[in-house]
């Protein structure tokens, strides 16, 4: 009987456990009550809320599909709320829901909006401004290349970003922010854009609409992008901030075709829509509305509206806008093209607020100049006469004595700096930003071996912490170096101009007696060879991370060639030149070498080749050539060695002979087997297409003749654009030819060269034959 007894006693304690672990309450994350709008327990609103939250939480509730809105009451007290579940099973969605409902009243007891965040699912209500329709959907972008689970850590970051994002301390008043939260490799990014027309109101609800819909619309993606016509929410695991992306386009048209001079409204569109796209570029707000008027066609007004993200350069934004605006389909009466950074449409209505913009006109025909007014001639002129005659020269004597005196000053006193500007601030002259030599020894701890980062080919790099807490590099060139005063300031002159993510930031440096000092941002993760050619380092580096520093090292060049003030070209680029930030982001490093291009210039030659062989095309090491293309070709190769893991300079067996990477790789694709190329640590984690268009592509770089390797802008289109097809590539130049291939157009001399091609370390003084 007791053995019976106990058998019960265990049977209901088993049982009324497993009872309590199951209904056990909801893991709450967060909630946030905004107290700008206030309700009373005797009130209409209060009623409606009870109303709407009995629906949210009531049985026939839609638990399976785990996402419900409702709307109750009239004006100004109608409420409208929706709850969202997280992958959870309809049983547990419906008992988070039904203990949100109750939390709600307690943690937020008298506010009209409110968001209540819990592991299993999310709450939300808010009053319904009559005044605020809802916003509307356009479309959304999820690729599902990497996804997470609920109760993982990157889940938790997420509600925190979105969180912080559709806070009322969100900055609205330029429609615009970034946030950021967790920590590698749960950390994520995240914006919001609203359009540059409706007002904080609007902007807030499309943001809290967008939070509440990602869930549903992209459950477990770690990328998403949400379009609605008042605002777009945007977050990845990636760092997408200050960053171009022109990926995923979303093209959209008005069903309507133009029927008649269709070439008359393409030629009226574009020219009213890249004329936006200049006044958007060079304004803060990387915003324009614009109307054009034409009497050639049936309608008054032509409407055009472009946008940037605040955070693109002025040259990024109008790079991404001219992308947009191509792809507008101008043979119907409206249209819009989305991509991540910008987004550009056209109407024949008034689709935004041009109230809130003051929307441009473009100026079709300038009115003539008026005529200078002249002085009538009588006292009034010769007065003018003697006035001139005496003011003048005693203005010239004042403004000579003023230089000579600030000529002399200059002479005497220097000033030197002895911490970095602050982020932000430019340095736009050599002689702007001179650091004190003590200042930097200090700071290097009198350059001691325990802060030497590094040896480059012309001197040590140390790392630097000022008394501030700011960290730099400093790289302190060699007193027998072959780098003079002039590469010297080249490469301040040069740097100093240079303004890009994807580029390392010159801060300073220091010139006093034989000392030549570079101070550079502190990169926290070295070069990328210290990764990519260390066998226990390399499983660090996965491909997605290689495409992305592939992609990065490319806009960094195309901003050299194309973007930037100057056309720059580098002359050394090699993995030991890429550095590496705290989020794997590349950056071109070691402008030394560079030579500055003028505005028609293509090529140039030189009897003083630099540079690194393997990574030098075969018309530079040979002939002292350079051109952008020869940038290109380095380019090329390093994809390779990115691509590989392996060194250029190194040489590898294939079917008897012997090659460098350039030469393996080649005969890789000739026998139909590039994917033998891949660095094994990938394991299978990567997709054969994409990894097998990035070797077609160093390939092109790489083609013997110049003419035939594509510029950085196609380069750059390749990588992001992945229907645009792809030339057949032709011989690599430095190919290594066995007895039974064929020389084609390359010269035999070339196969000498070849073979000294194989040294990594950097030259200054080579006579070309």
């Amino acid at each position: 009987m007791s053995s019976y007894a106990s058998f019960i006693f265990l049977f209901l304690f088993s049982f009324l456990n497993s009872f309590i672990v199951s209904a056990q309450d909801p893991t709450y994350l967060s909630h946030v009550c905004q107290n700008t709008t206030t309700y009373t327990r005797n009130s209409t609103y209060f009623t409606n809320l009870q109303t709407l939250l009995s629906s949210l939480s009531s049985p026939n509730a839609s638990y399976t599909t785990g996402f419900q809105n409702a709307t109750v009451g009239e004006p100004p007290d109608r409420v409208s709320g929706y709850f969202t579940c997280f992958g959870v099973s309809p049983e547990l969605c419906r008992r988070c829901v039904s203990f949100s409902v109750e939390d709600a009243l307690i943690r937020c007891p008298n506010e009209k909006e409110v968001v209540l965040n819990y592991e299993e699912c999310m709450l939300s209500y808010s009053f319904f401004r009559d005044s605020v329709p809802a916003p509307s959907y356009v479309y959304h972008v999820c690729p599902n290349r990497t996804t997470y689970s609920r109760n993982s850590t990157y889940f938790t970051n997420l509600v925190t970003l979105l969180t912080s994002l559709s806070s009322r301390n969100a900055s609205l008043s330029n429609g615009f922010q970034n946030a950021t939260a967790g920590e590698a490799p749960d950390r994520l990014t995240g914006l919001f854009l609203c359009r540059g027309d409706v007002s904080q109101e609007v902007c807030s609800r499309c943001v809290a609409f967008a939070v509440g819909e990602t869930f549903t619309r992209c459950p477990n993606e770690r990328e998403v992008t949400l379009y609605y016509d008042e605002c777009m929410l945007r977050y990845s695991n990636g760092n997408i901030l200050s960053t171009l992306n022109t990926d995923g386009e979303v093209v959209m048209s008005n069903p309507q075709n133009i029927t008649s001079n269709q070439v008359g409204f393409r030629d009226l569109v574009l020219s009213t829509m890249n004329q936006a796209a200049t006044v958007a570029s060079n304004s803060s707000r990387r915003f324009e509305g614009i109307t054009a008027n034409s009497t050639a066609f049936q309608f008054r007004t032509l409407y055009g509206l472009v946008q940037c993200t605040p955070d693109l350069t002025r040259q990024e934004c109008l790079r991404c806008l001219n992308r947009t605006i191509d792809q507008l389909r101008t043979d119907k009466i409206g249209g819009r093209v989305f991509v991540p950074s910008c987004n550009s449409r056209y109407e024949l209505y008034p689709f935004y607020n041009e109230s809130n913009i003051g929307t441009s006109q473009p100026q079709l025909d300038s009115a003539p100049p008026r005529p200078p007014v002249l002085p009538q001639p009588g006292e009034g002129g010769n007065s003018t006469v003697i006035v001139i005659a005496v003011v003048v020269p005693i203005s010239v004597i004042f403004l000579l004595l003023v230089a000579l005196f600030c000529f002399r000053a200059k002479r005497k006193t220097t000033a030197y700096e002895t911490e970095p500007l602050a982020d932000g601030d430019d340095i736009t002259t050599a002689g702007s930003l001179q650091f004190d030599f003590k200042a930097i020894e200090a700071a290097t701890d009198k350059f001691s071996e325990s802060n030497k980062l590094g040896q480059g080919g012309f001197g040590q790099v140390y790392k630097g912490t000022f008394p501030s807490g700011v960290q730099v590099a400093v790289k302190r060139l060699s007193k027998t170096s072959g780098q003079g005063g002039r590469e010297f300031e080249n490469e301040v002159v040069v740097v100093a101009k240079l303004q890009h993510r994807n580029l390392v930031k010159l801060l300073g440096f220091c010139l006093e007696g034989e000392e030549k000092i570079l101070l550079y941002e502190f990169v926290s993760n070295k070069s990328l060879d210290y990764f990519l050619f260390d066998a226990t380092m390399q499983s660090q580096l996965d491909w997605q991370k290689r495409y992305k520093i592939v992609g990065g090292i490319a806009r960094g060049i195309l901003y050299l060639h194309q973007d930037s003030r100057l056309t720059i070209i580098h002359r050394d680029l090699k993995a030991g030149n890429i550095l590496l930030d705290a989020d794997m982001n590349p950056k071109v490093a070691d402008f030394g070498m560079a030579r500055i291009f003028g505005i028609d210039q293509t090529e140039a030659n030189t009897r003083r080749v630099v540079g690194t062989y393997g990574y030098m095309s075969p018309e530079y090491a040979m002939y002292g050539q350079f051109s952008m293309k020869s940038d290109v070709y380095s380019f090329g190769v390093l994809v390779l060695e990115i691509i590989s893991g392996k060194k250029n300079r190194s040489l590898y067996q294939m079917d008897g002979s012997a090659g460098n990477l350039v030469t393996y790789t080649w005969r890789l694709w000739s026998n139909g087997s590039p994917l033998e190329l891949v660095d094994p640590s990938f394991q299978d984690n990567y997709q054969t297409n994409e990894i097998t268009r990035c070797i077609h592509l160093a390939l092109l770089c790489v083609q013997e003749d110049a003419e035939d390797r594509p510029t950085m802008s196609a380069i750059v289109q390749m990588l992001t654009t992945s229907s645009i097809a792809l030339a057949v590539p032709r011989p690599p130049g430095f190919f290594f030819r066995s007895r039974d291939e064929q020389v084609g157009r390359a010269d035999p001399a070339l196969d000498l060269s070849a073979l000294c091609s194989v040294d990594d370390a950097s030259i200054t003084s080579v006579a070309p034959r």
